[in-house]
């Protein structure tokens, strides 16, 4: 369904560009597939490049997003709209601000729907509308009413709803459990389970959240500094990770009965100034001269299982 080849997203500054996105590539077939890392490590800019939402100051230097085969940073904008929202839906990072506070939210669920697809009957849209809302686990009720006078979790499940309108194939959700408390963050990952499973809609997941990943991902691709370093399937991932960054992602998850939850230490690097080689090897203890010099392409070491790590491409 979806390819992402060598895509590079950069900032510029007056101290140069920042090299916040440089050189992912990965496949997406179906199912759920969640990107993971710490804050900072590009996965937000990640997704707004597949969109083309990416703005001024950022610019797409070098990169291929092949949808379905068409290249969605090389069409037309027109072009672009009538994929957008039709095929690919987005839930953007900090959704809940998305709403416009001044109009109900019927009438937002009905722009949205209208302005990619003028020939929907009204009078069907606002049955839909409450067919979805009962869809994500709200009343219908909820349709008439503003913005304000919905709680956080109830906000987030609008704009999901708002994502399922055009029936897209794909629903990219960028940290949509991020500022709720942990009864609305499992109700958010089980809905969007249940979305994939009812709909066979296909999700791409966004989230730092391990233990978020582990609950909703059949797959995961695991990033650091701009770059994936990690792609498996979740059981494999956490039964066996293979980097020594997912390892540690992996070991600061809290457990019942773990006293003490270990951290990766040390700080991640300015994307304005990436490590050479290795850009996880001021941090990783398992770093070798070769880390230093040398950055270790992505490598399918079995299939199925992709890692960016010198430890892997010396056995191989």
């Amino acid at each position: 369904m979806l390819e992402v080849k060598d895509l590079r997203i950069y900032y510029k500054s007056t101290f140069g560009d920042y090299k916040s996105v440089d050189g992912v590539t990965f496949v997406y077939r179906n199912g759920i597939f969640g990107i993971a890392g710490e804050s900072g490590c590009g996965k937000s800019t990640l997704v707004e490049g597949i969109l083309r939402l990416t703005k001024p100051p950022g610019y797409i230097p070098t990169g291929e997003v092949l949808f379905h085969g068409i290249d969605l940073l090389k069409i037309p904008e027109e072009e672009l709209r009538k994929i957008r929202w039709r095929k690919i839906a987005y839930v953007p990072q900090g959704a809940m601000n998305s709403l416009n506070p001044v109009i109900r939210i019927e009438e937002q669920m009905m722009d949205v729907a209208l302005d990619h697809n003028n020939s929907l009957n009204k009078s069907e849209l606002k049955d839909l509308i409450s067919l979805l809302l009962k869809r994500v686990g709200l009343p219908t009720e909820v349709a008439k009413m503003y913005p304000h006078e919905l709680s956080g979790g109830m906000k987030q499940r609008v704009i999901i709803a708002m994502a399922l309108i055009l029936k897209p194939e794909l629903i990219v959700a960028d940290e949509p459990t991020t500022g709720l408390d942990v009864v609305v963050q499992k109700g958010i990952i089980q809905l969007l389970k249940k979305l994939n499973k009812e709909y066979n809609t296909a999700i791409i997941f966004v989230s730092h959240d391990m233990a978020a990943h582990a609950h909703l991902s059949d797959r995961i691709a695991i990033m650091y500094a701009g770059k994936i370093v990690e792609i498996g399937d979740t059981i494999d991932i956490f039964e066996k990770p293979l980097h020594p960054y997912t390892k540690g992602l992996i070991s600061a998850i809290p457990q019942i009965g773990k006293k003490v939850v270990k951290s990766i230490p040390g700080l991640a690097p300015s994307p304005l100034n990436w490590p050479s080689g290795c850009r996880f090897h001021p941090r990783c203890p398992y770093a070798m001269t070769l880390c230093r010099d040398v950055d270790p392409p992505l490598e399918e070491i079995r299939p199925g299982r992709y890692v960016a790590c010198h430890l892997y491409s010396e056995e191989s």
